[in-house]
């Protein structure tokens, strides 16, 4: 499978903080990561 790369963006403040590599066969990534800017964790969706 090939591999993608996304990047993770806040749900809250919508700044983008983390990048990862993703199989694209699978659904969309969101994950409770930390935000520097919101201080604290939040849900963060996957983007382009």
């Amino acid at each position: 499978m090939p591999r993608e790369h996304i990047i993770l963006a806040c749900s809250e403040c919508k700044r983008r903080n983390y990048t990862f590599f993703h199989n694209k066969a699978t659904g969309k990534l969101s994950l409770k990561k930390y935000c520097r800017f919101c201080r604290r964790h939040t849900l963060h969706k996957q983007t382009k």
